[in-house]
């Protein structure tokens, strides 16, 4: 196997990590700087979780969570019809860049994810399966 065979199964790079936080960093501030005039942004507060980068560095996917907000969709969809607005706000953030990545963004549902396992993990038929487990293991 080769060198750059083992990179690509291994995650993301060191590269792509920075420049993610990077970008994430600039999009908080023109977040929070309420730039936009897009009505379905209007008092929103949006938390950026995570901004994944393609491996050449041309894509960026920000996980955004808006807060106090139950049905997240329409914030992901005016955030993604504001992606060429918002590229060209963080553009001085970034200039040490070649080139910007175009921006996209997705729910994320990890907190909501976590809750769901917590609550399967405290749901009675688990407990049961744990307990039997510990009776087994004290013969």
């Amino acid at each position: 196997m080769s060198r750059f065979e083992s990179s690509h199964s291994a995650g993301p790079s060191q590269r792509q990590l920075r420049v993610g936080e990077l970008v994430r960093h600039a999009l908080a501030e023109v977040l929070q700087r309420g730039e936009s005039n897009d009505p379905g942004l209007d008092g929103v507060i949006v938390t950026i979780a995570e901004v994944r980068m393609s491996a050449d560095l041309k894509h960026a996917t920000a996980l955004i969570h808006p807060l106090g907000i139950e049905d997240g969709d329409g914030v992901v969809a005016a955030l993604n019809r504001n992606a060429r607005f918002l590229r060209g706000r963080i553009t001085p953030a970034l200039r040490q860049m070649r080139a910007m990545p175009d921006l996209k963004f997705r729910l994320d549902t990890r907190f909501e994810d976590d809750a769901r396992i917590d609550e399967l993990l405290r749901s009675p038929e688990v407990q049961k399966d744990l307990n039997d487990d510990d009776e087994e293991e004290g013969r």
